[in-house]
C-alpha cells in the first residue's frame, strides 16, 4: 500500500498531470464500498463528474483512473462553457458482483460530506437506476430518473455530441459536414455507442463496429443489418477504406501500438482520455490523421446532467450540445493558426478559460 500512497502523492505534487484540489478515499466496510473522489478544480464552480464502477486491478490504478478523469473534467466542462469545475469518482469492484442498494447509499453519504463541492452523475457501470439511491443520501447528484426530478440517462446528448463533432472533423477534411459515404469504425456499442452508430447510420455512413460484448454487437446487427461487425479492436482500426474511427469504451486507445497501424483519416469518439500519454497528439498529427479531443466533442452528457441542476429542459441541452460543431471547428483553425495539434490547441482554450475564472475571484 505504500507504493500506491507514494504515486498518488507524486502524481498530485510532482507531476504535470497533477494541482488536484482535493482527493478523498472512501471506505465502507459493512457494505464493502471503496471509492476514489477526486476533484481537479473549482475554479468555474463545483467540480462536476461522473462516478465510475469499475473492477480495477490494484488500487493503484483506480486512483490514477480517478485523478486523470478529474482532469478531463475540467478541461470538459471549459470547453462546454459551463460553470463548473471537473471531479471523478471511481468505485472499486465488479458491478455486477459488487454493488448494491447499501453501498451505493454509502457512496451517498460520502460524497454528500463534500457539501457541494462534487456533483456526481453516470458513468461507466453506473446508471439512471443508481443516481437515484444515490440521490436519497445526497442532493449533490445529476443523471436521475425524470420520475425522480432528473434528465435520464445522459447518454443520449453525449452521442449526439460526439456526433456533431464529427461532422465538424468532416467538413474539416472534406468540406461537407456529413458522414455520408464514409466509413465509420465504431468500438464500444454500450450506452454511447449504439446510440451513436443510430446517427451515422441515417446520415448515410457505413458502419462497422466491435465490442467485447456479443450482446451489444447482435442489438446493432439485428437493428441495422447493413453494419458490419468485425472480432476486436486491433482488426477494426486495420480495416481497409476505414474514414473515422470512433473510439466509445474505456480510455488508452490511442497509444504507440494503435497510432502506427490505423488506416483512419480522423479520429472522433466518445471515451474518456484517449491519448494513452503526452506525444500520442503529435504522433497523430505527424500521419495526417485529424483528432478531435475526446472531452470537446463528449460533453454532450455533461451538458445535460449540468442542467438538470436548474431545471431540465431537453431542448435548451440539445441547442447547447450542437455548439460542440461550432467548438470544435473553431478548435481546428487554432490548431492551424498556431501550428499546434488540436489537442493541444483545446488545453490552450481551456487553460485560458480557467485561468481567467481565477483571477476574477
Amino acid at each position: 500500500m505504500t507504493d500506491v500512497t507514494d504515486g498518488v502523492l507524486h502524481t498530485l505534487f510532482h507531476s504535470d498531470q497533477g494541482g488536484h484540489e482535493q482527493v478523498v478515499l472512501c471506505q465502507d466496510r459493512a457494505s464493502g464500498l471503496k471509492a476514489v473522489i477526486a476533484i481537479h478544480s473549482t475554479a468555474l464552480g463545483p467540480a462536476l463528474g461522473g462516478t465510475r464502477f469499475y473492477p480495477y486491478a490494484t488500487e493503484e490504478e483506480a486512483v490514477a483512473d480517478a485523478l486523470n478523469l478529474a482532469r478531463g473534467m475540467s478541461y470538459k466542462n471549459a470547453m462546454a462553457g459551463l460553470d463548473h469545475g471537473g471531479g471523478k469518482a471511481v468505485i472499486i469492484g465488479d458491478p455486477d458482483r459488487v454493488k448494491s442498494e447499501e453501498l451505493l447509499l454509502a457512496y451517498g453519504r460520502f460524497v454528500a460530506s463534500l457539501g457541494g463541492r462534487y456533483v456526481t452523475a453516470c458513468d461507466v457501470g453506473t446508471y439512471v437506476a443508481d443516481m437515484d439511491v444515490v440521490a436519497r443520501e445526497c442532493r449533490w447528484t445529476t443523471g436521475r430518473s425524470p420520475e425522480n426530478g432528473g434528465a435520464g440517462d445522459s447518454s443520449v446528448l453525449t452521442a449526439y455530441g460526439v456526433f456533431q463533432g464529427m461532422r465538424a472533423s468532416a467538413e474539416t477534411l472534406w468540406g461537407e459536414p456529413t458522414l455520408r459515404g464514409r466509413t465509420v469504425g465504431v468500438a464500444g456499442v454500450g450506452k454511447v455507442g449504439h446510440i451513436l452508430v443510430e446517427h451515422l447510420v441515417e446520415d448515410g455512413a457505413d458502419v462497422v463496429i466491435t465490442d467485447v460484448r456479443e450482446d451489444s454487437v447482435l442489438r446493432i446487427t439485428q437493428k441495422y443489418p447493413q453494419v458490419t461487425a468485425v472480432a476486436d479492436t486491433e482488426t477494426l482500426i486495420r480495416h481497409e477504406g476505414l474514414d473515422v474511427y470512433a473510439p466509445c469504451a474505456l480510455g488508452g486507445a490511442l497509444d504507440d501500438d494503435t497510432v502506427p497501424v490505423l488506416t483512419a483519416k480522423v479520429v472522433c469518439g466518445a471515451a474518456n482520455n484517449q491519448l494513452a500519454h503526452p506525444g500520442v497528439e503529435k504522433d497523430l498529427a505527424d500521419r495526417g490523421i485529424l483528432y478531435a479531443p475526446d472531452y470537446v466533442v463528449n460533453a454532450g452528457g455533461v451538458i445535460q446532467v449540468a442542467d438538470e441542476l436548474h431545471g431540465f429542459d431537453f431542448d435548451r441541452c440539445k441547442a447547447k450540445a450542437s455548439k460542440i460543431f461550432d467548438t470544435t471547428l473553431a478548435i481546428f483553425a487554432r490548431a492551424k493558426e498556431d501550428g499546434i495539434p488540436p489537442a493541444a490547441a483545446a488545453d490552450r482554450i481551456a487553460e485560458q478559460r480557467m485561468a481567467e475564472a481565477r483571477t476574477a475571484r
